[in-house]
């Protein structure tokens, strides 16, 4: 099984957290959207990550993977078994793919990081003014009133915790921090979540992708245990494709 998708990616980050707690066996090539090549491409005719290849499956899209993994794989649930809760969990990965996904990714992490290290631009200085004074705290103050004040969402640790959590990962890279005074629920339920060892086990290899020249990433990760696949579909060069920017 392999996964294609940067570390760093909340998207990325919230499938191998599922794999993590299905305790699948996989290899990653670790490679950003904009450095993906023709052959990427073709996996992922919208240059996004993550890909997974099973086999003869090759799929897109982080939701349909997590919940091709839950189906086809035994291990712990990822959902809750409830059908309203069910729903419930559902409607919070989406919430957090889109919501969450544009405020601290599009908002926040491209503006201040990505942009910058990719493009050599800075980025929206007004995007990212709105963030902080507008977005962030909308969907903060949306948030503290449906996490739980200790554990989990439903129960056992699962894809609805990953996905509201993976974002704020990014948003701390980015120097955003949580409020406790404010959010409560959200800085306690956020810390305990990454603390998790579905995240943390990845965390030395976010860091090492965070510190480490595109031109020598594979080598430090391999030098860190990350398990890597023995070809890479990236390139040198970033490429603009359909991803907003």
């Amino acid at each position: 099984m392999k996964i294609i998708g940067s570390y760093v990616s909340p998207y990325v980050r919230k499938v191998l957290a599922c794999m993590a707690l299905k305790k699948l066996v996989f290899e990653i090539d670790p490679i950003t959207p904009f450095f993906g090549n023709d052959d990427f491409e073709r996996l992922s005719p919208l240059r996004r990550i993550p890909v997974l290849i099973d086999d003869d499956l090759t799929l897109c899209d982080s939701s349909v993977i997590c919940a091709y993994l839950d189906e086809a794989y035994p291990g712990p649930p990822l959902l809750p078994e409830d059908p309203k809760d069910r729903a419930r969990a559902r409607w919070l990965e989406e919430y957090a793919d889109t919501r969450l996904g544009d405020v601290f990714i599009w908002g926040l992490f491209y503006q201040k990081f990505v942009h910058q290290a990719v493009w050599g631009k800075p980025g929206d200085a007004a995007r990212i003014e709105q963030t902080l004074a507008v977005d962030a705290p909308a969907a903060l103050d949306y948030l503290e009133g449906y996490l739980p004040e200790q554990g989990w969402l439903f129960g056992a640790f699962g894809l609805a915790d990953i996905s509201v959590a993976t974002y704020f990962r990014n948003a701390f890279y980015a120097g955003f921090t949580i409020d406790e005074e404010r959010w409560p629920r959200t800085a306690g339920f956020v810390a305990r979540a990454l603390d998790h060892d579905a995240f943390a086990r990845f965390l030395p290899f976010e860091q090492t992708q965070m510190r480490t020249d595109p031109k020598g990433r594979r080598q430090a990760l391999l030098a860190a245990g990350a398990p890597l696949t023995s070809e890479t579909l990236g390139l040198r060069e970033p490429r603009k494709g359909i991803m907003r920017l």
